[in-house]
């Protein structure tokens, strides 16, 4: 992988990870794009970077929400009430796509790594979110608010973004606007449930593929793509998640959902349509 590849990667990875638009969706056409992963060891080391260039958005996180992280650990420690109820609230809102992740994840990868697969989830979650912006609760409930069974409840609804192109950050920010959270602190919640969701993905993935090359003798994805151009991804992806994290806030505030269902929609009447024309090749 050049360099710029992994630059335009990371910059897809950091600017969708946490905007409800599919991070992973958008990283299997932008490698198709580039004409990334046309051979199958090649595809192989692409789509576990694909999953550990996430670790770019972890970072993002981990600096912007510093106080909120801290007092986690303190919860955890037990010297922070408020910190160890929404430690609490994330490890259930986690728990539901990971068991259900750990068993469907080999049957994902096979059958739903594919822009067709990509396109149907990103057009039905574009309807849906332009559905829930006009039925959502207005009740301003925050992340402190949130019960055990709200979180196990944003949780179960997290599961349907493990198919490609639905996106976790819609479904869990719809979640919680379902039970009446503002918007702003819905995409909270999902910006900290996003660090044990994706750091477990990150870790798994990171862990199979050096597991997997060793036991076969083949190049793992550092091997395969370049550690300079791995980092290079990951540090991209970092910088742009931090912009896309606050920009979002502020753009949720201002106009909700709507405009990202649109968004979709147009986005997979486009590339369809050029796709139709010739224009653009997709690789499968």
């Amino acid at each position: 992988m050049e360099w710029w590849q992994s630059m335009v990667l990371g910059l897809v990875e950091g600017i969708t990870e946490y905007l409800p638009v599919s991070s992973t969706g958008h990283l299997i056409l932008a490698s198709s794009l580039l004409g990334l992963g046309r051979d199958e060891a090649s595809k192989s080391a692409l789509d576990a970077f694909e999953v550990v260039v996430q670790g770019g958005a972890i970072l993002a996180v981990l600096g912007l929400y510093a106080t909120r992280v801290r007092s986690l650990l303190l919860g955890l420690a037990g010297r922070d009430p408020a910190g160890l109820k929404l430690a609490r609230n994330l490890f259930l809102a986690f728990l539901p796509a990971a068991v259900l992740g750990l068993a469907v994840h080999e049957a994902i990868k096979t059958h739903l790594f594919n822009p067709p697969a990509v396109f149907s989830a990103l057009f039905v979650g574009g309807v849906w979110m332009i559905w829930l912006d006009r039925h959502r609760r207005h009740e301003g409930r925050g992340v402190n608010d949130l019960s055990a069974r709200d979180a196990l409840w944003i949780g179960l609804l997290q599961c349907a973004s493990l198919w490609p192109g639905t996106s976790r950050s819609m479904m869990t920010i719809g979640a919680g606007l379902l039970i009446g959270m503002r918007a702003t602190e819905a995409a909270e919640f999902s910006f900290l449930l996003g660090l044990p969701t994706l750091g477990a993905a990150c870790l798994y993935e990171l862990a199979k593929n050096v597991h997997e090359a060793s036991q076969h003798g083949t190049p793992n994805l550092f091997q395969e793509l370049g550690v300079k151009a791995c980092l290079l991804g990951v540090v991209v992806a970092t910088v742009s998640a931090a912009f896309a994290v606050r920009w979002l806030v502020s753009f949720l505030n201002r106009h909700g959902l709507a405009p990202f269902g649109w968004y979709r929609i147009a986005l997979c009447i486009v590339m369809g349509l050029l796709i139709f024309a010739g224009w653009v090749e997709i690789v499968t």
